[in-house]
């Protein structure tokens, strides 16, 4: 396999690193060269032990075009859909694109997503909790009805970004980058977006099908020249009836990344991070008895994880929770969670309408 990878910041490094181990070839492209020799002499070495001297290294001006057998975008996601849509005329198989997909206003999700079906690429979006083995366990139970009935559902991702910034040494804070900026893919309902597409995709497995409501709260914050949120609170329902909630922050400390499915006979919980290198599943049925599972991975394991699984479905992607329409339904409750904040009211998604901000009522 022949990969392009777009971005040298930290999740440029982690696709990078993560297709190495799978033994492909890669070629790392940023448009700043000080991106690119940070990552030869920084991030890769500090993170993997060593620089991979196997890796290409190209500025945008300069960097190859075509030949390649997947692309990942690697970069902010106010630069997602022009980068993507370039990146479909090289004539890849396969694109991955990094969470969120793009920006609340959703600008060219459907533009891409015609444009891609009319080129046979398959498209991808980096929700790559979805796909560990944690909350594929957490599917497992739920077809197998250890809980009972589905009565409640709650996800959330609350995580002080401090460790972002931590991993983005270079950052000098919110301001300086698109998570400072709600309207750019940043903030908490943007940043922290995985507790988002992790409720649909239990969701869905339980049959309970797509948000069709969504009734949010969120804290905005305008300081030092950025405008985000920090808190993002937000009550779903489902066209098969299913209400529950999402909790999304940047404040938290220690971190949470938490998931229950409450049923009439027990739960099923998923809880990330539950020990240092690992994660859990802990569930129990109509007896009480808690059952705790736990997971063993590094959180390279997680990309090395997603781009397997990207392999083995680009072929057939309809099946895969990575596939392009669930990264864009998350957008979709994105969006309408700005919206529901800002008039004050629930917001009802019409999904006849498309990709777009034309297909949210209230």
């Amino acid at each position: 396999m022949r990969i392009k990878v777009l971005g040298a910041g930290s999740i440029g490094n982690h696709l990078s690193h993560a297709a190495r181990r799978l033994g492909w070839s890669v070629d790392l492209i940023d448009i700043d060269p000080a991106a690119l020799k940070r990552t030869r002499d920084e991030i890769y070495p500090s993170r993997y032990g060593h620089w991979d001297d196997t890796i290409g290294l190209f500025t945008s001006q300069t960097a190859p075009k075509g030949g390649y057998d997947m692309i990942f975008v690697g970069t902010p996601p106010d630069s997602h859909m022009p980068l993507a849509l370039d990146a479909l005329e090289e004539g890849t198989r396969a694109l991955l694109i990094e969470k969120p997909v793009c920006t609340p206003d959703l600008d060219g999700a459907d533009e891409l997503v015609a444009k891609a079906k009319a080129k046979g690429c398959a498209l991808f979006v980096g929700y790559d909790h979805v796909v560990g083995a944690a909350a594929q366990r957490f599917c497992v139970l739920i077809d197998e009805g250890r809980a009972g009935e589905p009565q409640t559902l709650d996800v959330e991702f609350r995580e002080h970004w401090g460790g972002i910034f931590a991993a983005h040494p270079w950052l000098d804070g919110p301001s300086d980058t698109y998570l400072g900026f709600w309207r750019r893919g940043g903030g908490s309902a943007g940043e922290h977006s995985h507790a988002f597409n992790l409720w649909q995709h239990f969701a869905r497995q339980l049959g309970e099908g797509r948000v069709h409501r969504v009734t949010a709260d969120l804290d905005y914050v305008k300081a030092n020249g950025a405008d985000y949120d920090r808190l993002c609170l937000a009550n779903l329902e489902t066209e098969g009836g299913l209400k529950g909630r999402v909790v999304q922050d940047v404040v938290t400390r220690p971190v949470r990344k938490w998931a229950r499915l409450q049923g009439s006979e027990g739960f099923i919980e998923w809880v990330c991070g539950y020990e240092s290198g690992k994660d859990a599943v802990r569930h129990a049925g109509g007896d009480g008895e808690v059952v705790v599972e736990t997971f063993s991975k590094t959180r390279p394991d997680d990309f090395v994880i997603e781009l397997g699984h990207i392999a083995t479905a680009m072929d057939d992607p309809g099946k895969s929770p990575l596939v392009i329409d669930r990264g864009l339904d998350t957008m979709m409750v994105v969006a309408a969670s700005h919206h529901s904040a800002q008039a004050r009211r629930s917001v009802e998604i019409d999904w006849s309408k498309g990709y777009s901000t034309r297909a949210l009522r209230g």
